[in-house]
């Protein structure tokens, strides 16, 4: 069906200044450097899929997932999201839709170390659901998940695929970040 045509293609289209306007630049797959198309980037619309967006070029910095929908002013969406002043989206990737089970080992220490427990589902607290405090390395074995700073999927956040992430704090987020709860990247249309 032409629906399920739409799924498959993804597509967001930045925009230099707030609301739309300004320059703008169509993308449908992964940009490691927004810049190299435009002088900056303050608002966006997602019109299939779902992207992850970066405040630093290479996928690095603070992020924010974006599905479906419009998105008119960076620096309000930012602040809004409990992570101040995101002035500016330097890089995107585009997130695959992932069809079957979802599964992900967590462990507490890096280099796969301390606790370990299995996640197949979303996980609103580790503290309450494993004694958790933190997590600091995990191994994504399918699908796309979303890791954040605060119980109840608050705060900043991370976006992890299929692989191993040997030290959670080497990905290049702007600050530390304690990882609270976990999340499924499920509805991608």
């Amino acid at each position: 069906s032409s629906t399920s045509l739409l799924c498959f293609s993804l597509q967001i289209i930045f925009y230099e200044d707030r609301n739309f306007q300004g320059r703008s630049y169509e993308c449908s797959s992964d940009c490691a450097d927004i810049h190299v198309h435009m002088n900056r980037c303050n608002s966006c619309r997602v019109d299939n899929g779902c992207f992850m967006v970066y405040d630093r070029a290479n996928f690095m910095g603070n992020q924010v997932f974006l599905r479906r929908g419009e998105y008119p002013d960076f620096q309000r969406m930012g602040s809004m999201m409990g992570m101040g002043m995101m002035d500016n989206i330097r890089s995107c990737r585009m997130i695959p839709m992932h069809r079957g089970q979802f599964r992900m080992r967590i462990y507490e220490r890096e280099n796969f170390g301390g606790q370990m427990h299995e996640l197949m589902d979303d996980c609103e607290s580790l503290q309450e659901r494993y004694s958790m405090s933190d997590c600091q390395s995990c191994n994504v074995i399918d699908g796309h998940w979303l890791m954040f700073e605060q119980p109840h999927y608050r705060g900043r956040m991370m976006y992890v695929r299929q692989g191993e992430y040997r030290n959670l704090r080497d990905m290049g987020t702007s600050n530390f970040m304690r990882i609270s709860s976990i999340r499924r990247i499920t509805d991608m249309c």
